[in-house]
């Protein structure tokens, strides 16, 4: 290690304990300091590791943390970014605190930006890349979604011989043609029919012939077998597939790859995606079905993901949305509860959740008024915005209050008539209000 980086490496070490032993921790920070130390420090940091990247729209933080569990099943040493901290910065911290094994090359399972893909690769050659899905996301930062993809693209071609193992039902990972080895996974649990998205859909136009594609079958959005009827561009062989659809609760969900019976603690269709797609890193490193099966089967909570918090006697599900399509699934999830619930909807715009938030108005709110909800309550730094959105949806003002400060949404908590309340927030506003969570004693950190 040259003196640059091992200055830098010491730097970026002593911010990382400073900030968790005297602050509320921190996972930007650390990397920060260390790159403007040493740009390259990736270079030194990562040189030792079989990276697996994981990147798309949704579910990234998921997929990471189900991997990492499959892969525990039979490596030892996995390291990974288990904040969803999914910059360079923060990838850089995830290497620092590393802690390393002497007898086997260890793993590295990264969450990563889409935009930050190449930011990695210009140091670090992945063993392979995840693709989950793309869907139209903070615009301002990412544009449409083939530009999202490009950037994705830009950092594959430089590892060319990295596999990619991606969701073969979004067809947009099959518009073009990769150097890479390929894997696919996706779901074949419906018999073939002929129909087509609903309108308003995103990346539903053939990448041939630019005609609308057809499905077989739609599992949600634009995700399913597709195929084109003017030109033949069809879905490709899937690798892995989720074969049935046993039992879905807003808790857990049942189904079975290639026949294999799998469970996860965690609901949504949405979510079995992100399980497939661990299913398909961990067969590609050797993993077992039965391995993974056992892996899926540890009730493992993830950071702000469906978490689960006890406020008082008050079950508090707390759950990230940031586009229309995660949002409309996270809706599908909470209808399959049968007891009445309690909504909060909180909205940031900042950086990290995107400064644009027109995405309201594409998400199916009015799907709320359908559900068994007793109580709504909206917040957060751009409280008028969805607010405004619910009273549009139809909800009942009576039914419906209104705080901006989330110091106060958490003790309305108490007072509201159902024992289930679900709260979806933006990234940031998922921040805070973990923080806040975490000062009362309801969970034991705030960030990490």
């Amino acid at each position: 290690m040259s003196l640059q980086s091992s200055i830098a490496t010491a730097a970026g070490k002593s911010s990382y304990w400073f900030l968790h032993t005297f602050r509320n921790g921190g996972s930007s920070l650390p990397g920060k300091i260390t790159l403007k130390l040493d740009p390259n420090i990736l270079d030194e940091l990562g040189k030792n590791y079989d990276v697996i990247v994981i990147t798309g729209t949704n579910g990234k933080t998921l997929t990471t943390a189900l991997t990492v569990s499959v892969l525990k099943e039979k490596y030892d040493n996995v390291l990974t970014n288990p904040s969803g901290s999914n910059m360079e910065q923060g990838i850089v911290t995830t290497f620092l605190t590393a802690k390393r094994g002497r007898n086997e090359r260890p793993l590295a399972v990264l969450e990563v930006d889409e935009a930050n893909v190449i930011k990695v690769t210009q140091h670090i050659k992945p063993k392979a890349f995840v693709f989950t899905n793309i869907f139209r996301d903070q615009m301002d930062r990412y544009g449409e979604i083939y530009t999202t993809y490009k950037k994705i693209l830009d950092g594959v071609a430089l590892a060319p011989n990295a596999t990619v193992i991606a969701n073969g039902d979004a067809p947009i990972f099959h518009s073009v043609n990769l150097p890479n080895p390929m894997i696919y996974y996706g779901f074949n649990n419906q018999a073939d029919g002929d129909i087509k998205a609903t309108p308003n859909t995103d990346g539903v136009l053939c990448p041939r012939c630019q005609h609308i594609l057809h499905y077989n079958f739609i599992t949600y959005a634009n995700l399913g077998k597709y195929f084109c009827p003017y030109c033949g561009y069809k879905r490709p062989e899937l690798n892995y597939q989720v074969t049935k659809l046993t039992e879905l609760t807003p808790k857990s969900s049942s189904f079975e790859i290639d026949g294999e019976p799998m469970k996860i603690e965690i609901g949504g269709v949405y979510n079995i995606y992100n399980a497939l797609a661990a299913y398909a890193v961990g067969r590609f490193m050797g993993v077992t079905p039965a391995q993974a099966q056992k892996a899926f089967q540890r009730d493992e909570r993830i950071f702000g993901r469906q978490e689960e918090i006890k406020v008082n006697d008050k079950l508090v599900t707390l759950i990230l949305v940031k586009n229309p399509v995660g949002l409309n699934q996270v809706l599908d999830t909470i209808a399959t509860d049968k007891d009445p619930i309690s909504f909060v909807g909180l909205l940031n715009a900042n950086y990290a959740d995107g400064i644009d938030t027109s995405w309201i108005w594409d998400g199916d709110f009015e799907r709320l008024t359908q559900l068994n909800i007793k109580k709504y309550i909206t917040g957060g730094e751009r409280y008028k915005d969805i607010t405004f959105r619910l009273q549009v949806a139809g909800v009942p003002d009576e039914d419906h209050m209104v705080e901006p400060n989330l110091d106060k949404v958490v003790e309305m908590i108490d007072d509201l008539p159902t024992k289930k309340v679900y709260i979806c927030a933006t990234y940031t506003a998922m921040l805070q209000l973990r923080k806040i969570f975490a000062s009362k004693g309801f969970i034991e950190g705030g960030m990490e």
